[in-house]
C-alpha cells in the first residue's frame, strides 16, 4: 500500500485499513456489475449496451493495469472505489450509441452519474482515511473526472439538449494538454487550488442536472454556458500562472 509521510507529532494518526486480497476486490468489482447489469436488465436495455458499455471498461481496467504496473505494489482502497466508480460512467458512455433508449431512461442515466459523483467523493476520502494518496490515484480519478464530463457533454447533444458547442466543456482540458506538447511549460506543476475542485464538481451537477427529463433545453443550455465560461477563466488564470514562471526552475521532486 502507498503511504504518505508521517503526521507530525501531537496530530493523530489516520486509520489503516487492511489491504483488501485480490479475491476480496473481484467479489466487490462483482458485485457492483450484477447491481449495474440487474438496473439494464430492468430497463430492458438492448444487448448491444452491454457490449458497447463493457468494452469501455475493459479499455478502462487495461489502462489502469499498464499505469499501475510500474510500481509493483497494491492497487490500494481509494483506487478500487474509483474502479467502481467507473462502471456507471462506462455503461452511460456505452449508451451514447442507443439515443433512443437515453431519451427513454434519461431519469436512470442521470441516477447513474449521480452514483459517480457521489463515489468521486468517497474515493478521495478513502485516499485520506487510508493514508494512500498518491500521484498515480490522483492521475487515475483526474482522468476518469475528464472522460466523465467528456461522457455527459456528448449525452446532452445525444438528447437534444445542448447544441455541439456543449462538448468544448469537456475538450478544453484535453486541449490544455495538447497544448503542453507544444509548449512544456505548461506541463509544470501547477498549485494546489479549491477553485478547480469546486469548478469541475459544478460542471458535473450541472450537466447531471441537464441530463434529467423534467429540465427544460433553455436551463440545460444556461446551466451548461456557466460551466463553460467558468471552466474558461479557471484554464485562463492556471495558464497566466503557468506562463509567468516559465523560467523559473521547478524544484526537485516536482517534475
Amino acid at each position: 500500500m502507498r503511504r504518505s509521510s508521517p503526521p507530525p507529532a501531537g496530530v493523530p494518526r489516520l486509520r489503516r485499513l487492511p489491504l483488501p486480497s485480490l479475491a476480496e476486490s473481484l467479489a466487490v468489482l462483482t458485485l457492483f456489475a450484477l447491481l449495474v447489469e440487474s438496473l439494464l436488465a430492468w430497463l430492458a436495455a438492448p444487448a448491444g449496451l452491454r457490449v458497447s458499455a463493457g468494452a469501455i471498461y475493459l479499455a478502462m481496467l487495461v489502462l489502469v493495469a499498464w499505469g499501475w504496473a510500474p510500481s509493483r505494489q497494491a492497487l490500494g482502497w481509494a483506487n478500487r472505489v474509483t474502479l467502481l466508480r467507473g462502471m456507471p460512467v462506462a455503461v452511460i458512455a456505452g449508451a451514447l450509441v442507443f439515443p433512443e433508449f437515453m431519451a427513454r431512461h434519461a431519469g436512470a442515466m442521470a441516477g447513474l452519474a449521480l452514483v459517480a459523483l457521489l463515489l468521486d467523493g468517497v474515493d478521495g476520502w478513502v485516499a485520506r482515511l487510508t493514508r494512500s494518496i498518491s500521484r498515480f490515484g490522483a492521475r487515475f480519478d483526474m482522468e476518469l473526472d475528464a472522460f466523465f464530463i467528456v461522457v455527459l457533454c456528448a449525452a446532452l447533444t445525444v438528447l437534444g439538449k445542448v447544441g455541439c458547442w456543449v462538448l468544448a466543456i469537456g475538450a478544453l482540458r484535453y486541449l490544455f494538454v495538447m497544448a503542453g506538447w507544444r509548449w512544456q511549460w505548461l506541463q509544470r506543476p501547477l498549485f494546489a487550488s479549491r477553485r478547480r475542485k469546486v469548478i469541475c464538481v459544478w460542471q458535473v451537477a450541472t450537466l447531471l442536472v441537464g441530463l434529467l427529463p423534467w429540465t427544460p433545453e433553455s436551463l440545460a443550455s444556461g446551466l451548461a454556458g456557466v460551466a463553460l465560461a467558468l471552466l474558461g477563466l479557471s484554464f485562463a488564470i492556471d495558464v497566466r500562472w503557468l506562463a509567468r514562471r516559465r523560467h523559473v526552475p521547478v524544484p526537485a521532486g516536482e517534475c
